[in-house]
């Protein structure tokens, strides 16, 4: 049995339920509330805490089900990435910086087109550097699941990415 601290493991989750609620939602307002909800969520189970293999995958569960929740009430509405979020390189010059940043939203628009599953998986992997086992438990599915839609959704961002790149599509 493990002793788990609301203040040491689980308020440190807030960014990363943030992000995802954030992914989901396409509502910054929204997401903070969820991650509100969650929090107090899993407060009032904090009794149950000593059951569970991972903390963290049960509070981005909890997260991911209440987002989903709420953008099934209200319609979800795309939000471009502030640029705080964005990290380059200092020694760029500001043509590289330029061309980076609208690669890095073109990036994002093509991920936000994916279905849903594939976009959430691509998320916690490749932005919350998941594993697959983690992103399997978060999301209720087999690994083997997991690496083929992350598979395909990478593909498709690729395909898309490269057509738009050297045809202008």
């Amino acid at each position: 049995m493990q002793e788990f601290s609301f203040r040491k493991d689980i308020l440190p989750l807030k960014d990363k339920l943030f992000r995802l609620a954030l992914r989901i939602t396409f509502d910054r307002a929204e997401a903070e509330d969820v991650v509100q909800e969650t929090l107090i969520r899993v407060w009032n189970k904090r009794h149950e805490w000593p059951r569970f293999a991972s903390i963290e995958a049960y509070c981005l569960t909890v997260a991911r089900n209440l987002a989903i929740d709420r953008s099934e009430k209200k319609d979800a509405q795309t939000v471009e990435l502030t640029p705080e979020l964005e990290q380059t390189p200092d020694n760029w010059s500001p043509y590289e910086q330029l061309v980076s940043k609208e690669r890095l939203a073109l990036i994002h628009r093509l991920m936000d087109k994916l279905p849903e599953k594939q976009r959430l998986i691509m998320h916690l992997r490749d932005i919350e550097g998941k594993s697959y086992k983690e992103i399997a438990d978060i999301l209720s599915l087999t690994e083997e699941q997991v690496k083929v839609n992350l598979f395909r959704a990478r593909q498709k961002v690729k395909q898309q990415f490269t057509d738009i790149e050297d045809y202008g599509l």
